[in-house]
């Protein structure tokens, strides 16, 4: 669950098969660790409240667990949540050259995650739609909880991990797709985000003012600020001259990134900080996604959400 191996991943083409895997080895996991207390069978159960009526009260799992589970009613239990995926080219970095390698980038991360995050909505007979933007909203389909849904959304999915088009350059915009997320979503939702803001730091006010939106309209939000680590975040490459392309805009421009680390790095932290003062006040939970970590940084906040929501 700590690291993984998409070269072993991609050996599979099925992205609901591996979904199940992933979620399956997940949940053996949390029952063996400090987290056990989740359950992630919301659909059937919750936890008993001291003082209301027994009668609902699971005494089969009682002698299973010793604790006293409540089984919910299907009105209690479906959750409507907004998977929201940024398919700009930045989110392509690092670039894969082969299928089955054990490389991995944004985009790819972000589409693992979210079909782990759709096997799990699944089986808590949550509700959920999927949102794909560039510069503009690519796909965005309805809150459903039905089977065949679910099975386009995984096609949904498994085409974002190899885009037709990935020698047209496609600029991250945000602020868009937020405000028609915001204002198709009539009922309260929860909403995730997948992206790695690239625009937020060419127009915070907008994409924040976006952001906000959705806060206004009830929904909670969670951002997965999805990062490559190494050379995204630390710029950490050989001491020698490279020429670097920027994904979105097709500029170039050659240096020694000995020369610029410091001052990189140093925005980087800068904008960071910025990203999470911002979503701290309004009250969206940050969460930064490393793409080559396991999913558990992606499964765990969301269940704390959820938990939270009930």
């Amino acid at each position: 669950m700590n690291q993984l191996d998409y070269g072993a991943l991609r050996q599979f083409d099925h992205l609901e098969f591996i979904a199940k895997q992933v979620v399956e080895g997940f949940i053996t996991g949390l029952h063996k660790s400090p987290f056990h207390g989740f359950s992630v069978e919301f659909a059937e159960h919750r936890l008993y409240n001291k003082g209301e009526a027994t009668k609902h009260i699971d005494w089969k799992l009682y002698g299973r667990t010793d604790k006293l589970f409540v089984k919910r009613f299907e009105e209690e239990t479906n959750l409507r949540c907004q998977i929201v995926i940024d398919n700009s080219s930045s989110m392509q970095f690092p670039v894969i050259e082969k299928k089955n390698s054990d490389k991995n980038n944004k985009i790819t991360f972000s589409v693992y995650a979210a079909a782990v995050l759709l096997e799990l909505f699944k089986r808590q007979r949550d509700a959920v739609g999927l949102t794909v933007f560039s510069e503009t909203v690519e796909l965005n389909t309805p809150v459903k909880s039905n089977a065949l849904h679910n099975k386009m959304l995984f096609h949904e999915l498994q085409k974002l991990i190899l885009p037709s088009d990935t020698n047209k350059p496609k600029k991250t915009f945000a602020v868009n797709a937020l405000h028609q997320i915001a204002e198709n979503i009539h009922k309260r939702s929860l909403v995730i985000i997948f992206s790695d803001m690239m625009d937020s730091a060419i127009n915070p006010d907008e994409l924040f003012s976006a952001l906000g939106h959705l806060r206004y309209n009830k929904h909670e939000v969670i951002l997965f600020h999805v990062v490559e680590k190494k050379h995204e975040m630390n710029f950490d490459y050989e001491n020698r001259p490279y020429q670097f392309i920027d994904m979105e805009s097709g500029d170039t421009i050659k240096l020694n990134p000995a020369e610029v680390k410091q001052t990189y790095t140093e925005a980087i932290a800068r904008h960071k900080k910025e990203l999470m003062l911002k979503c701290a006040q309004y009250k969206i939970d940050f969460i930064e996604a490393f793409i080559d970590d396991g999913f558990q940084q992606v499964l765990l906040p969301y269940l704390m959400k959820r938990e939270k929501m009930y």
